[in-house]
């Protein structure tokens, strides 16, 4: 059995999650003199150290067909990371997403 299209298809999924709430409010955000949540833990985090986890979930917006359009990624970022050398648990609001509110 070939899994390739399920992990393509994760792949493309975390993508969406990547472009937070998009470009536009990123603009937003680093315009208000701010960091996204995702560069905020890069800051913190030992270098490559961060695992995110949930990184698909989210609300999708579907083609007539069935076929996914776009997601609307979660507002919460949550993952394991290392800071300092020791193992932690992050998670922050994604203010780029329906302004950080669940």
């Amino acid at each position: 059995m070939n899994w390739q299209p399920e992990l393509d298809e994760l792949t493309r999924r975390e993508a969406f999650a990547r472009e937070m709430g998009g470009a536009d409010k990123v603009k937003r955000q680093h315009d208000s003199g701010r960091l996204t949540v995702r560069e905020r833990i890069e800051k913190i985090a030992d270098k490559g150290s961060f695992h995110e986890t949930g990184a698909i979930s989210g609300l999708g917006e579907y083609e007539q067909n069935g076929d996914l359009k776009t997601v609307t990624p979660a507002n919460c970022v949550f993952g394991r990371a290392k800071v300092d050398g020791r193992p932690v648990v992050i998670v922050g609001d994604d203010f780029t997403v329906r302004g950080g509110s669940a």
